[in-house]
């Protein structure tokens, strides 16, 4: 049976994951939606099956489609999850899901009502390095974690203006939350300081913080500390270090390293985490065995819920419970 997918997004992450799908056996890329139809002909144009839309409407309408990628802006959903939603057609978005918690909200309750089969795209998740990291967290305790996202401002438009990127605890952050949540359970509480210290002086439209520093209490008991800023020229400085009773896990994306007091131990990844995120929610879609998607997208609104958190925190100044 080949898998006819469509990609509703013409940008960096729908064109990497068409050509990855392009790649595995028993797929078709046979759709593009984009912003206008120029740039959706334009991302179809290598794939021999694929034509372009203008609208999600138009590509599901012409096209029988067995799964949908999602790999919008983060302001863009909403309309386009609720008309696979309605038409029963499974579908993997890239985070975030939103910038604010109400269209999120009724998105997963639709979802749950259709007992749809869904992924989000937290590809952390897949990796090697972090699966060995939760099989080595469930013989000792976990105590409190440090989590970063350092690096400097995407130059797309949308990214810097509060309204339609969330911000970047939000947009970018959101992949160290969700390790936490992964590794470390469920969040109780969130307290959020963020600040303006550099951009919004340097480039026009800038709404959103530079800086930031966010505290959560975990269900467990323990707490962790994740600040970001977007402000530095050099890039690419992400993680989380989880403090145990036995040392240092410290997780990237690109290895796991374990401290211990008499030695350090070194796990590289070696997995394409995307390949193993699309065949997860390949598999599910093919045979309805959904036990492989790591993070679905009821899983994901809980990570939502943490950044939403967060901005209100930094808004108001006070915690915000979760639980």
């Amino acid at each position: 049976m080949t898998l006819r997918i469509g990609i509703a997004g013409t940008g960096w992450f729908g064109r990497m994951h068409a050509e990855k799908l392009a790649a595995m056996d028993g797929v078709s890329v046979s759709a593009f939606c984009g912003t206008s139809l120029d740039k959706a002909e334009t991302a179809a144009r290598p794939y021999s099956d694929a034509r372009g839309y203008d609208t999600i409407e138009a590509m599901l309408e012409d096209r029988k489609l067995d799964a949908v990628y999602i790999c919008t802006p983060p302001f863009a959903h909403g309309e386009i999850e609720l008309a696979l939603v309605e038409r029963g057609i499974p579908f993997l978005v890239e985070k975030p899901i939103g910038v604010d918690e109400e269209t999120p909200s009724r998105i997963r309750q639709a979802i749950a009502d259709k007992g749809l089969i869904t992924s989000v795209g937290y590809h952390f998740r897949y990796m090697d390095s972090t699966n060995q990291a939760k099989e080595l967290l469930a013989d000792r305790t976990p105590l409190m974690a440090l989590g970063q996202w350092m690096g400097s401002m995407p130059g797309v438009y949308w990214w810097r203006k509060m309204e339609t990127s969330g911000g970047q605890f939000v947009e970018q952050t959101t992949h160290i939350v969700d390790l936490t949540r992964y590794l470390l359970g469920d969040v109780n509480e969130v307290y959020a300081a963020y600040g303006s210290r550099h951009m919004a002086q340097v480039e026009e439209g800038v709404t959103v913080p530079d800086v930031g520093t966010v505290t959560i209490k975990l269900a467990s008991g323990a707490v962790a500390t994740i600040s970001n800023t977007c402000a530095i020229p050099a890039g690419g400085h992400a993680g989380l270090q989880i403090y145990t009773n036995t040392g240092v896990l410290q997780v990237t994306g690109e290895a796991l390293v374990d401290i211990e007091a008499d030695k350090k131990t070194e796990y590289k990844s070696s997995n394409n985490p995307y390949v193993r995120e699309n065949e997860a929610f390949l598999h599910a879609v093919r045979t309805g065995d959904s036990s492989q998607i790591l993070s679905t997208y009821e899983d994901a609104w809980e990570t939502h819920r943490v950044t939403m958190a967060a901005n209100e925190s930094a808004r108001t100044g006070l915690p915000v419970k979760l639980r």
